[in-house]
């Protein structure tokens, strides 16, 4: 064991040490890379933000492995990246050419007793290509347009499967800060639920891509049609100043905290991640072609053209937050499990 580890230890300083050449590391995986390809499990349908943010990354990123491997997008869903998180975790070969990019709760949910048979520790977190600036949405028609007056009013609002942070984060506020949000949960991801909104099945969504507000629904901003409530995370964001971010509704500061754990998902955000099997120096290699790709230029044009933000995290930092995830004290995770299952709804 004291050999494997210092085996380890000697390949993470090799390749974190930027004047060491890479070449020797690259070389045998650019063999097994070669000719191959690599499928990328988004648990989510077509057209929803990870979806759009998968299939924008993939060509840049593929550019950059050794060995210039085909990347085909999958489209999983089941739970928003439970069914997908399971799935390279138990199933596939467990040998690098697996990858996921699933909601950025499926590791919260799964320390508060959330569903799926997978370890969040144990996956392997190549990087994040963006935080997660998403909000939940309300029709200009629902009888209340604001948190507040949601406290007094109910409005019926769309969000996914319970241990998912629409589902979650709805849950805890009606609960924590006394929302009157009815809850319609089992939508597969933003495109259904804004559908449903569109349509009168409800008067809000639980939540939905800041970015893919912008670049697939501009005539709901254009045309006044929908309206944020309030946006995931510690942060309120640049472009909706005066809407409220999730620690902004807290009453007090068990709330503050409890609401703190739920939003920390926004942190990880849209972060690709390995099988748990991979071998360390492929897990390395493709770390590194990840950054490479979003430090791309030709990337980087691209992603400013389509209005997508970029905000990289390495693989190492993202290991290092769900670890800290992991690592809540067991009486704050109590508290907050019961929003896994649905109460407060």
């Amino acid at each position: 064991m004291t050999r494997t580890l210092c085996a380890l230890a000697a390949l993470i300083a090799f390749v974190g040490t930027p004047t060491v050449p890479f070449t020797a590391l690259a070389q045998p995986v650019a063999d097994f890379y070669r000719g191959k390809t690599i499928s990328i499990y988004v648990g989510f349908p077509p057209a929803g933000g990870y979806d759009i943010y998968a299939r924008m990354m993939a060509p840049y990123f593929a550019r950059h492995i050794p060995g210039n491997p085909t990347i085909t997008i999958m489209n999983m869903v089941g739970g928003s990246g439970v069914r997908a998180a399971s799935y390279i975790s138990n199933v596939t070969a467990q040998d690098g050419t697996s990858l996921g990019l699933f909601l950025d709760t499926t590791t919260i949910g799964k320390v508060l007793g959330g569903p799926g048979d997978f370890d969040p520790v144990k996956l392997q977190w190549i990087g994040r290509i963006a935080s997660t600036d998403s909000v939940a949405m309300v029709w200009h028609t629902a009888p209340a347009q604001t948190v507040e007056e949601a406290k007094r009013i109910e409005i019926a609002m769309a969000v996914t499967q319970p241990g998912t942070s629409t589902s979650m984060i709805a849950a805890a506020l009606n609960d924590l800060v006394g929302t009157k949000f009815k809850l319609v949960r089992g939508y597969q991801g933003s495109p259904g639920m804004a559908l449903a909104m569109e349509r009168g099945e409800v008067h809000a969504m639980g939540g939905m891509s800041w970015d893919a507000v912008k670049t697939t629904k501009q005539d709901w901003l254009t045309g006044k049609k929908a309206r944020a409530l309030y946006t995931f995370g510690m942060r309120r964001l640049a472009d909706l100043p005066d809407v409220p971010a999730l620690v902004d509704l807290a009453i007090d500061d068990q709330s503050r905290t409890i609401l703190s754990l739920i939003g920390g998902g926004a942190e990880v955000g849209r972060a690709l991640v390995a099988e748990p099997g991979t071998p360390p120096e492929r897990t390395a290699v493709l770390r590194k072609a990840f950054m490479e790709a979003m430090n791309d230029p030709a990337f980087l044009a691209d992603t400013k053209k389509r209005n997508l933000i970029v905000e990289p995290l390495s693989g190492s930092e993202v290991q290092k937050l769900i670890a800290s995830a992991v690592a809540t004290p067991a009486a704050l995770v109590n508290r907050a499990k019961r929003y896994v299952g649905g109460a407060g709804k």
